[in-house]
């Protein structure tokens, strides 16, 4: 069904693609590979982590809904542009980002018409809760795209912000087994080879 698109509404989604804009100025922890000088920013994670979804669907069972996936993974990180990045591995203060976080999407989604709008919110929810084979595949994708990039760069976030072995596997074993078994499966291998080859540290402390 095709609606019909009024100038108000029209100028709002311009409003709102201008605004995500600024995700492209949020850095993350880890370095795009074959670029030393930088660090990623949150919207390039964003679409790698779309493009990661896509490459996986003929591999995941046939009753998930591959694009609501993509859509997800597209706008999980929107709320960043408030709060900026924090590493996942960082420990404690997780409620109170979230919070802060959840006030964000509804500040920037809330820009967006309806039923945009509450379509947006409800997809960063999903995502946030984890409760579906969607949000779960999701969310295993996301947590692996960092590990990936730090086992094809020698560790350079984990040994940057003084990441264990212990830290990581803690932290990813659940969310990954549980949305993408084959993933962790492949990726607990090359975890433990890279623990030998000293990508970690050798505490959990992270550096500020």
């Amino acid at each position: 069904m095709i609606h019909t698109l009024e100038a108000n509404s029209l100028e709002n989604i311009i409003q709102f693609i201008v605004e995500i804009d600024k995700l492209k100025a949020v850095t993350r922890k880890v370095k795009p590979l074959h670029c030393e000088n930088r660090y990623e920013n949150s919207a390039e994670h964003s679409w790698q982590l779309a493009v990661f979804v896509l490459s996986v669907e003929q591999y995941c069972p046939s009753n998930i809904d591959i694009l609501r996936v993509v859509k997800m993974v597209l706008l999980h990180d929107i709320g960043e542009i408030d709060t900026g990045d924090t590493m996942f591995f960082v420990e404690g203060g997780w409620k109170e980002r979230k919070e802060k976080e959840l006030q964000a999407v509804n500040r920037i989604f809330g820009i967006l018409p309806e039923p945009i709008r509450t379509n947006f919110i409800e997809l960063w929810e999903e995502f946030e809760f984890g409760n579906t084979k969607e949000s779960q595949l999701a969310n295993a994708l996301d947590r692996a795209m960092p590990v990936i990039l730090n086992l094809e760069n020698e560790g350079q976030s984990w040994k940057e912000n003084n990441i264990s072995y212990e830290t990581v596997i803690s932290k990813i074993e659940k969310p990954i087994k549980t949305g993408f078994p084959q993933l962790w499966d492949y990726l607990s291998n090359r975890i433990a080879i890279a623990k030998k080859r000293g990508y970690f540290k050798s505490n959990n402390q992270v550096v500020n």
